[in-house]
């Protein structure tokens, strides 16, 4: 009678069965996480468990899968068979909404270019920092234009190809209006006074360009 009692005992012991590791290493995998390791499996798993073994057999039976178990350095986890790494990735519009300050510059070189940072200065009423027109020039909305021939032969800013693009324009000469600018989601206030040129009760006044040549370098 003892020796049965001890037998049992003893059963209640031994490791499970080779297949029932690889359920238990399987069903940590999916709810972790983060990559596991051997070791940290053989504190979860029962005692006298080949865990080394049992997940060989484990990563044996994902082969060719969907979805694989995956050496991430010294650690186990479940990844994204690499062949099928393209089924995850989604193109999405991110839309860089701008400062009021670069919102305000850009409206001034759009409609008054070329145009100097000291003339961006004057109609602004405040000075530009070098980040705003960094991130201009960065999203490629503007560029630099002819030195004009003055003192100091200052350097100009102009739009560019990307900015009359991303607005539908042939030229700068159909600049958005206001209405526009606002539903592109790059106006939310209204601009100072003298942003935007002014618009009378009757037909635009025609750009002058007669004399501006003279002005800047070839």
């Amino acid at each position: 009678m003892s020796e049965d009692i001890e037998t049992k005992e003893k059963k209640l012991f031994d490791a499970p069965s080779l297949a029932e590791q690889e359920r238990m290493i399987e069903a940590v995998l999916f709810a972790s996480s983060e990559p596991i390791t051997l070791r940290e499996l053989e504190a979860r798993l029962p005692r006298g468990s080949d865990v080394g073994e049992a997940m060989a057999f484990l990563r044996h039976r994902y082969q060719g899968r969907g979805v694989q178990v995956m050496k991430v350095g010294d650690a186990y986890a479940f990844r994204t068979a690499p062949d099928l790494g393209f089924l995850m990735h989604r193109e999405t519009v991110e839309t860089r909404k701008l400062s009021r300050a670069a919102i305000e510059t850009l409206a001034i070189i759009a409609y008054h270019q070329p145009v100097t940072r000291a003339e961006i200065e004057e109609i602004r009423g405040v000075a530009v920092s070098r980040g705003t027109v960094d991130q201009l020039l960065e999203m490629e909305w503007i560029r630099f234009g002819r030195r004009k021939m003055t003192p100091g032969r200052p350097v100009t800013f102009v739009v560019t190809q990307e900015f009359l693009d991303h607005f539908g324009l042939e030229s700068a000469r159909d600049l958005p209006g206001l209405k526009e600018l606002r539903s592109a989601g790059l106006l939310e206030n209204r601009p100072p006074a003298g942003l935007l040129p002014t618009v009378g009760d009757g037909e635009d006044e025609p750009e002058t360009t007669e004399g501006q040549s003279e002005l800047f370098e070839d």
